[in-house]
């Protein structure tokens, strides 16, 4: 049986602030959902954040692994693997995929393939946004579960 998996998206603009309910919300992703295996970007703040979660669950859930999302070929940009991370993936089908598009299209790649998404998208006309409105789509049918993280301000 796979491991169930869990895909983080979010703005390159997140705050600290994020990281009690963001914590929380991998907290349940373990033990009420079952996920075993979370998926982190790197390009931006929540995805820093999201990963230093996930790496802080580990102590108390140490069978759990990160990996790295890449969007681009690891020939073409080098990537050392970050301590706390368990491996890296590399969709299949992203060479033929143009650079400026690769992101994107690694983020849906991981979306249609993961049981749980962890959101914090808040910036109506964005790809992270157009990335939640896709997996709740996906969530309708059955395809998918989705948290989206609010903030206490919003």
């Amino acid at each position: 049986m796979m491991k169930k998996s869990c895909f983080f998206i979010g703005h390159r603009e997140a705050e600290p602030e994020i990281q009690p309910i963001l914590t929380d919300a991998i907290s349940k992703a373990i033990t009420i959902d079952g996920i075993e295996e979370f998926i982190v970007g790197r390009y931006g703040g929540f995805d820093r954040l999201a990963a230093t979660a996930v790496i802080a669950a580990k102590k108390d859930y140490p069978y759990i692994q990160l990996y790295m999302l890449l969007p681009y070929h690891p020939a073409e940009k080098r990537v050392d693997l970050p301590d706390g991370f368990d491996g890296l993936i590399y969709p299949d089908g992203m060479e033929k995929v143009p650079q400026k598009a690769a992101i994107i299209r690694a983020n849906r790649y991981a979306v249609d393939h993961c049981d749980y998404l962890i959101a914090y998208a808040w910036h109506p006309a964005s790809n992270a946004r157009n990335l939640v409105e896709y997996a709740q789509r996906r969530e309708a049918r059955g395809l998918i579960k989705v948290t989206l993280l609010i903030t206490p301000k919003e």
